[in-house]
């Protein structure tokens, strides 16, 4: 594979996980990992990605309020409309980060009343002048890579409150390996979250589908409702209503 290749295809698998990591990359490539390091340097200092310890995060992950970044932000977009309406005044809502939580709530009704619980310091600035959401973000150290609050003072906080529901991305989701993800800190606190939570909502893009990361989340039986920017009638999403997943 030429480098320019090798290139595009980098870019296109950190854009899709938002993280993707060295090894990974060395993997599926059948090249060195010396030799994606020096693709990862390459990319960076051409700005087309960040660069981190062990691997390499998307512009729009790590700089989310920079639009004109965004993966897929039309499909995001789309995706964000089909969640609001799970959202009804008075709940209790819990949402990781993510340029798709992103784009919900700057999408939510002025009008509606309900209190939002984040890890996100981002979704909770974002939220600073809806008049009628309350913000609670639930603090911890801060992970610049994943740029969510994590560790045990946020599992712990998140053991004491029962949430009427939850919003996540993905980095994969499949029929045989369920919700997944690479970053172990990442899993423990998903884990918390969904145990947290009457009902789990998985937001994912449809190039998503049907992808698996090292580390699972949880089971698809977990899972109450899949949102993403294809019609819940497409035959590419039959596999998940055969699970009585409840598509959107």
């Amino acid at each position: 594979m030429l480098k320019k290749e090798r290139h595009a295809f980098i870019i296109k698998q950190i854009n899709l996980h938002n993280k993707v990591l060295s090894a990974d990359l060395a993997t599926a490539l059948n090249v060195s990992e010396d030799t994606i390091r020096r693709d990862l340097m390459e990319l960076d200092d051409s700005r087309q990605i960040v660069k981190v310890h062990g691997g390499a995060l998307s512009k729009s992950f790590h700089y989310p309020f920079q639009h004109t970044d965004i993966y897929a932000v039309d499909a995001k977009k789309v995706i964000a409309r089909k969640a609001i309406g799970l959202i009804k005044s008075g709940m209790m809502v819990l949402t990781g980060g993510g340029t798709t939580v992103l784009e919900m709530v700057q999408a939510l009704p002025q009008n509606l009343a309900v209190t939002i619980f984040t890890i996100s310091p981002l979704v909770a600035l974002q939220l600073a002048d809806h008049p009628l959401v309350t913000v609670i973000l639930i603090g911890g150290e801060f992970s610049k890579d994943s740029q969510v609050c994590v560790g045990s003072q946020v599992v712990n906080y998140l053991h004491e409150i029962k949430f009427d529901i939850c919003f996540l991305g993905t980095n994969g989701i499949s029929i045989a390996d369920g919700v997944t993800d690479s970053d172990l800190n990442i899993v423990h606190l998903k884990k918390a979250m969904i145990h947290a939570s009457n009902r789990l909502v998985v937001m994912c893009i449809s190039e998503k589908l049907n992808s698996v990361q090292r580390m699972n989340v949880c089971p698809l039986a977990k899972v109450d409702y899949l949102i993403t920017d294809l019609d819940p009638d497409s035959p590419a999403l039959d596999d998940y209503r055969e699970k009585g997943i409840q598509l959107y």
